[in-house]
């Protein structure tokens, strides 16, 4: 059941590339669907900079509460249920930030975001900068500012590079329309798999 609020609030949500970069690609007025939504953050700053009207899929009960807080529409869910509960092409924009690398039914979720969507967003730490290479060559997993965690303690079961998850795209016949990799505040695009800590992909379902 979604848990709403209408608590108002002019807190100004601050300014992130992350952030800015999805942005950029979200139309102004409309309705989005983000996923893993955090304390809603995200939701927040493009209420503010492109007036969404969205909701927020969150399991943790903190940042349930930190997202009603934040003004946020958001449902207490786990991802990995699915969306059943949403109705194909319910969302303009369906928002998977940085929460791919977490799930454990990546095909399932990709797919389920071109169900209820008519466009996806993800965004993940490219598993193929040089750093983490590096660290791999030396004998060990990689930790980084994308990658914070250590083997032994990582949420993330499923990292890849960009050419993993175009190639996943691909097998869900999903057709990616733009790719943006980052490292830090800077656009990447000189061998952007190799000097790419971000990258951000927006797709649609191919046409039959």
């Amino acid at each position: 059941m979604a848990a709403k609020t209408t608590a108002s609030t002019t807190e100004t949500v601050a300014w992130r590339p992350d952030f800015d970069a999805i942005a950029n690609w979200i139309k102004p007025n409309t309705k989005i669907l983000d996923l893993g939504c955090g304390d809603g953050a995200l939701l927040k700053y493009l209420q503010q900079e492109r007036s969404v009207f969205g909701y927020g899929v969150e399991i943790d009960d903190k940042n349930v509460l930190s997202c009603l807080q934040n003004g946020i529409n958001v449902i207490q869910n786990d991802l990995e249920s699915g969306l059943s509960s949403f109705a194909t092409d319910s969302f303009d924009y369906v928002i998977l930030s940085q929460t791919l690398q977490a799930m454990k039914h990546t095909e399932d979720i990709l797919q389920e975001m071109l169900r209820v969507g008519r466009e996806g967003i993800v965004s993940f730490p490219n598993f193929g900068h040089w750093k983490n290479r590096l660290q791999v060559i030396c004998g060990h997993m990689p930790v980084s500012e994308s990658l914070p965690y250590h083997w032994y303690d990582t949420p993330n079961i499923h990292l890849c590079t960009l050419g993993d998850f175009e190639e996943l795209c691909h097998q869900c016949h999903a057709n990616i329309l733009e790719c943006r990799v980052m490292s830090g505040d800077h656009q990447v695009t000189v061998l952007p798999n190799l000097m790419g800590k971000l990258a951000f992909y927006r797709f649609e379902r191919q046409m039959k």
